[in-house]
């Protein structure tokens, strides 16, 4: 396999990593709104429901970059002044910020219209879906996508077409996303509402502090990333509010506003 992968059609070349995301992004979409049809007795009104879907979007927006940039600011800043782009502050994206900014999001959003119910379980398999499917963009991208690991001489190293064996830390989330997502769904049938949610994102998180360890991250906070920070603190949240003590509290999350951030490596056009 070559990496980049790119699709052809005719002249036109289409990255697979573009592909990809539009699938992941449709597919999470659709799988949410087979979801919301489910249990549309026991969620929020259609006007509700759409103001918390504004929230999540928006604040997985605002926390995608705020942490990409918090993760590299000085790649960013040295290119901002090889070029002085503006637009470059608005490259690069990533999943842990995403999550963080759009949970925080979706939570103002409810306080706003007046929803009491938890409605993060309706997110879970979306998400999964998502972050899956992105992921296999991001492999097929290779180098330039910045998420592959360090190194390796392990027997199922990948060459991303620069002649090293590196960790497939991409394939390393996709295959816990799916095992996690399974395990939930069958042990957690019962739990109380919002608990699959945050389930989902504590073990996401811890996963995601773990292989940051395997991929060539800057870590300029106390030698941690700031996607590793904001993965502890994410998780902090989760496992305080899925304690006896934390239990019926919602306002948590808005305490990871101020420590939401992430993404990859020394460049400031990635994904991670």
């Amino acid at each position: 396999m070559t990496f980049p992968v790119e699709f052809h059609i005719g002249s036109l070349r289409i990255p697979a990593h573009t592909v990809l995301e539009v699938i992941a992004y449709t597919a999470g979409f659709q799988a949410y709104l087979l979801i919301r049809r489910r249990n549309r007795d026991s969620g929020p009104r259609v006007d509700q429901s759409a103001w918390v879907i504004c929230g999540a979007i928006c604040g997985a927006f605002l926390g995608s970059k705020l942490l990409v940039i918090a993760e590299s600011w000085p790649a960013y800043l040295k290119q901002f002044r090889a070029t002085r782009d503006p637009a470059l502050w608005l490259s690069g994206k990533t999943v842990v910020g995403g999550l963080l900014g759009g949970w925080i999001g979706v939570e103002i959003a409810k306080r706003c219209v007046g929803v009491a119910q938890r409605t993060g379980d309706s997110f879970v398999i979306p998400l999964a879906i998502g972050i899956a499917v992105g992921r296999v963009g991001c492999f097929l991208t290779g180098l330039e996508d910045h998420t592959h690991g360090v190194a390796t001489n392990l027997p199922w190293a990948v060459d991303f077409g620069d002649g090293i064996p590196r960790h497939p830390a991409q394939l390393y989330e996709i295959a816990f996303v799916i095992a996690w997502t399974t395990a939930i769904s069958l042990a957690g049938a019962r739990r109380r509402p919002g608990g699959r949610f945050r389930l989902f994102l504590l073990g996401y998180l811890l996963f995601r502090f773990a292989v940051e360890f395997i991929k060539p991250t800057l870590r300029m906070y106390g030698g941690l990333s700031a996607i590793q920070w904001a993965s502890l603190a994410g998780a902090a949240v989760c496992a305080w509010q899925l304690s006896p003590r934390g239990r019926g509290s919602t306002g948590g999350s808005g305490q990871l506003l101020r420590k939401s951030l992430e993404s990859g490596p020394s460049e400031p056009i990635h994904r991670s």
